[in-house]
């Protein structure tokens, strides 16, 4: 009787040996090599440990795997600083998802990292947000801090990108106007005219507006385009920037509420909106209202759809569908008044449905939020299965996102993700050429890009 109870406590006592090794061993890994921001047990655990105490436990009980992380970061830096505009190719994953393989390659950037320890609110970080477009046979890029790059696109089949550097004057210009610059928003061709849109502050605060110049490769000459005349005091995210083509002589623009409470809600303002610029005559018109903070903006033609992809609150992110041709009344998307989000801090005072309240429902919404970012639209290729896909760029959830469109085209339905550790992926683009998805990531800023084996 001793021998049986004695041996039931040894099996008892090693299994508890083996589980606390196992929860060592993946926490250990967790603090090495990053974990997934979309696990709800993590997040579950997160919640309820307090945030000082899990310092704490990463310093003392887990000081090694996170020592080896934080050397295996600064090596990857010391590589980054040491190969300069070379674009070295640093890191080839293969990807198996489902019935699918894809081939990730990571090739460095020049620019500067963004420091997610400063947390999101931290106007540094508005300088390190950088994005990417392709234009012909060659892909473009501008760091948040306005340095216009390039490199031939077929460098993305070999080992070095071979970067090569675009003058632009965009120091000049803010020197002259007497401007700061807060960060740059987005980069895009329309045309010959390379169109950026950029956050600046002057006397009357800080204000996003777009800039144009004349496409070359001697210099690029950027002049104020277009002015929303809209200023809020203080620095905040919510300030949206994307650009997108509509036609000839239109582009589209998003512009975030920039916290300005009920600005979304006000027709004479343009915080919150996504509008049309005829740039011809440099007139506009609202297209949408109720929005946040728009990062991604698509437009298919041959549906003539506007999407765009936003963040929410906490939870929420939201993907939007506007078709044009259903209704000439201007869209409203709910914001501040509905989200399927969470505030911050205080009563949540959200209505959940939109469409009860009058307002158009998400296509799609995700809680807990992805940090959505850039989107892409596709037909039927290598990337779609179907008739019509989009695929998500995200930031919290160093992830890319595969949806399709249900069969009325009216919503999309998640299929897959693709979790890229470690890796803030803010702007993505594909080209048909070379049939690979291009990304830009900005913990170690990369290129990084997609390819189906």
């Amino acid at each position: 009787m001793i021998i049986f109870k004695n041996k039931k406590k040894f099996l008892i006592l090693l299994v508890l040996v083996i589980l606390f090794v196992f929860i060592f061993y993946k926490v250990s890994n967790i603090v090495r090599y990053g974990y997934d921001r979309q696990s709800k047990i993590i997040e579950l655990t997160k919640s309820i440990i307090p945030k000082h105490y899990v310092g704490k436990i990463k310093d003392n009980i887990f000081i090694i795997p996170k020592l080896k992380a934080r050397n295996e970061f600064l090596n990857l830096q010391v590589k980054k600083f040491e190969q300069g505009y070379d674009g070295q190719k640093y890191r080839s994953d293969q990807y198996e998802l489902n019935d699918q393989k894809f081939k990730i390659n990571y090739f460095f950037t020049p620019f500067k990292r963004l420091d997610v320890n400063l947390g999101w609110k931290a106007e540094k970080n508005s300088l390190r947000a950088h994005y990417a477009e392709i234009k012909d046979d060659k892909v473009f890029l501008i760091s948040g801090e306005g340095e216009t790059i390039f490199f031939e696109k077929k460098n993305l089949l070999k080992k070095k990108l071979n970067y090569q550097i675009l003058d632009n004057n965009i120091g000049d210009l803010l020197k002259k106007k007497n401007l700061k610059l807060i960060g740059i928003r987005d980069l895009h061709f329309h045309n010959n005219q390379v169109l950026i849109s950029m956050m600046t502050q002057n006397d009357k605060g800080i204000t996003i507006d777009i800039y144009s110049a004349e496409f070359n490769f001697e210099k690029l000459i950027f002049k104020n385009k277009f002015k929303t005349n809209e200023y809020w005091k203080e620095y905040n995210v919510f300030s949206g920037g994307r650009i997108e083509s509509f036609d000839n002589d239109n582009i589209l623009f998003s512009i975030g509420f920039s916290y300005v409470k009920n600005s979304a809600q006000k027709k004479d303002s343009l915080l919150g909106k996504i509008i049309k610029i005829n740039l011809i005559s440099n007139t506009h018109e609202m297209v949408s209202m109720g929005h946040r903070n728009p990062q991604g903006l698509s437009y298919v033609k041959d549906l003539n759809l506007i999407i765009n992809s936003e963040h929410g609150p906490k939870g929420g992110d939201e993907i939007n569908f506007n078709y044009l041709n259903k209704t000439s009344k201007i869209k409203n998307f709910g914001w501040p008044i509905a989200s399927y989000g969470e505030p911050y801090f205080g009563p949540n005072l959200f209505k959940k449905s939109h469409s009860k309240y009058g307002f158009i429902e998400p296509a799609i919404y995700f809680t807990p939020s992805i940090g959505i970012s850039e989107i892409l639209y596709f037909k039927k290729n290598s990337f779609c299965k179907v008739r019509k896909c989009l695929l998500a760029s995200s930031l919290r959830a160093n992830s890319i996102y595969f949806l399709n469109f249900d069969n009325d085209n009216e919503q999309l339905v998640l299929v897959n993700r693709i979790h890229l550790k470690r890796n803030r992926i803010r702007d993505i683009d594909y080209d048909e050429d070379l049939d690979l998805v291009i990304m830009l990531s900005e913990n170690i800023p990369s290129i990084v890009t997609l390819q189906k084996l």
